[in-house]
């Protein structure tokens, strides 16, 4: 799928530590650290085109000038709930980001999703904005939250999960063609469930310790 606005990791440790997610007996603690680590690696390079401004600082020896991030913060929005478990990965980066939340649930039966929460920080339209969710399946809610965040005025827009069905980042790319958007491992397909094949699992449940 060529597209200069699509990134698929290849990095050897966002391969591994996704091999272990998979494992259907990595547990709840386990599971969680992994998530953030694989979302600081990847919004290292997710982040690599912020604006950059040079600002005096004295050093022990001397007054010097030296880049720092520009203009407002990043804006951190994950999709809920299974998103905020990638939060802390990206202000492990960032901490003075700040953090917006988009609500969304599938419906059990025609896989479509309903928005009933959105909070975002002041300013959107000023800062990049990051949206999270480790699972991009059929791309509804991915694409839902991205046009949520266009109304309220995001303009600078990158999409992170951790897996992405060809369906998903398909409809995404081609709705959105403007967002940037960045995947740990692209897999095989859906399912008649619609969960992603390989896949993880329901990634929230995962997380959370829920069923």
């Amino acid at each position: 799928m060529p597209n200069s606005k699509i990134t698929i990791f290849d990095h050897p440790l966002i391969k591994h530590k996704i091999s272990l997610l998979r494992d259907k007996n990595t547990g709840t603690k386990d599971f969680r650290t992994l998530i953030e680590e694989i979302a600081t690696l990847m919004g290292y390079e997710a982040l690599r085109d912020l604006p950059l401004e040079n600002v005096e600082v004295e050093t022990p020896i001397c007054k010097t000038m030296s880049p720092m991030v520009s203009g407002k913060k990043l804006a951190i929005v994950p999709i809920l709930r299974a998103g905020l478990g990638m939060v802390n990965g990206i202000l492990a980066l960032v901490p003075s980001a700040k953090v917006g939340h988009i609500g969304m649930y599938r419906d059990e039966v025609t896989h479509l999703p309903h928005e009933y929460y959105c909070k975002l920080p002041e300013n959107i339209g000023e800062r990049t904005i990051i949206v999270l969710d480790p699972m991009l399946a059929t791309g509804g809610s991915a694409v839902d939250a991205v046009t949520l965040i266009k109304q309220r005025g995001g303009q600078h827009i990158k999409f992170m999960s951790i897996i992405a069905a060809p369906e998903g980042l398909k409809l995404l790319s081609e709705t959105h063609p403007d967002v940037e958007i960045y995947c740990g491992n692209l897999d095989e397909r859906l399912n008649e469930n619609c969960y992603i094949v390989p896949g993880l699992g329901d990634a929230g449940d995962r997380i959370f310790g829920t069923k």
